[in-house]
C-alpha cells in the first residue's frame, strides 16, 4: 500500500508514483520503465514525474532531469543531459519528453 502520494504516472504497463517525500516508487512492466533501481539514488527530491509510453522522466528540486525506462521512447536522455539543468516542468508524448527551463527555452529528447 502506497501513503502519502502526491502524483503518480503511467506509462503503457508501468507506474510511477512521487511520494510527498520527493522519492518516487514504480511498478509493472520493467521494460515501460517499472523498475527504477537503476536510478533509484538519484530520485531524491522529485518535484514531477512524466510519461512516455514505455519510459519515465522525473524533474528534480535541483532543476535536473533522471529518466529511466526504453531508450527508444526516451528512457535515455545522456545525449541533452548537460542541457537538462533549470528546468521547471516536463511534458511527454509515446516516444519523447520535453523539459521547459526557467529561462524559457525547451529540450526535448526521445
Amino acid at each position: 500500500q502506497l501513503v502519502n502520494v502526491k502524483q503518480i504516472q503511467a506509462s503503457a504497463s508501468a507506474f510511477a508514483g512521487v511520494l510527498e517525500d520527493g522519492r518516487v516508487v514504480t511498478w509493472g512492466d520493467k521494460r515501460a520503465g517499472g523498475d527504477s533501481s537503476s536510478v533509484q539514488a538519484q530520485l531524491v527530491g522529485v518535484t514531477q514525474v512524466a510519461a512516455s509510453r514505455r519510459a519515465f522522466a522525473a524533474c528534480l528540486k535541483s532543476g535536473c532531469v533522471v529518466t529511466w525506462g526504453d531508450a527508444g521512447h526516451g528512457g535515455d536522455s545522456r545525449s541533452v543531459q548537460a542541457q537538462l539543468t533549470g528546468v521547471l516542468h516536463l511534458q511527454a508524448s509515446a516516444d519523447a519528453f520535453v523539459a521547459v527551463k526557467d529561462d524559457g527555452n525547451l529540450v526535448s529528447w526521445g
